[in-house]
């Protein structure tokens, strides 16, 4: 089985000899991956929907995984209970539905060694929502697929707030600069281009709202360009 390579970096994330969830684990491709490869010795596989699960219990048998393997049905982490997994990765989602995850079920979120989340969207929203409400940004990197720039994120919580000091590393996460990721030019470029085009859309128009949304963006780029 070969994974994707947005899938083999979350799975390079996972340390050995953990008990790992996989939240919305579709195929299970990420846990068989670990089983196999002998990193790991259990898996918890999850997903909230019947099709996704069978799918994967199909993988874990055609595997012969089935002992070292639990796949439950239901939300998120509500599936789970306190002690009974080390990390947890929830990707394939969006920012804001991984923070509502981890608050339907704290006892879990702040129990675990790690969490690796990757999140398809709002990912500036989940930053936030982390940095306020206890959690420590341990690491973050970028992967690339198919010509789109993925952002993976590992926290722990701590239950000590974090303040950020400018609110563009709620969009360029300040691991990502500090571990000058090499994918981090393109990330950023990405950003100023997706700023210009809002420029562009806002044309000549010199509403409140619109000479608002203009400078917004302007800032944005200078911030973005001085982060290079």
């Amino acid at each position: 089985m070969k994974l994707t390579n947005r899938l083999l970096k979350i799975a390079s994330l996972v340390n050995e000899n953990k008990r790992l969830a996989d939240i919305g684990t579709d195929h299970g491709y990420i846990p068989v991956y670990l089983l196999n490869e002998g990193k790991i010795n259990f898996a918890i596989l999850a997903d909230i929907n019947k099709g996704p699960l069978e799918n994967a219990r199909s993988e874990v048998k055609r595997n012969k995984l089935e002992d070292k393997v639990d796949l439950r049905l239901g939300s998120g982490i509500e599936v789970l209970k306190k002690g009974e997994v080390d990390e947890v990765i929830i990707a394939g989602m969006g920012g804001i539905l991984i923070g509502e995850l981890l608050e339907a079920n704290k006892e879990v979120a702040h129990s675990v060694e790690k969490l690796i989340l990757q999140p398809m969207q709002a990912q500036e929203e989940l930053r936030r929502y982390l940095l306020n409400n206890g959690y420590e940004i341990l690491n973050e990197c970028l992967e690339k697929e198919d010509f789109r720039l993925y952002e993976i994120i590992e926290a722990r919580y701590t239950g000590k707030n974090t303040t950020i000091d400018d609110e563009i590393n709620y969009e360029v996460s300040q691991k990502l600069i500090e571990n000058k990721d090499e994918l981090l030019a393109e990330f950023i470029d990405n950003k100023i281009k997706k700023y210009n085009n809002i420029i562009e859309k806002l044309g000549d128009k010199n509403s409140e709202a619109v000479i608002f949304k203009r400078n917004l963006a302007n800032e944005k780029i200078e911030k973005l360009k001085n982060l290079i």
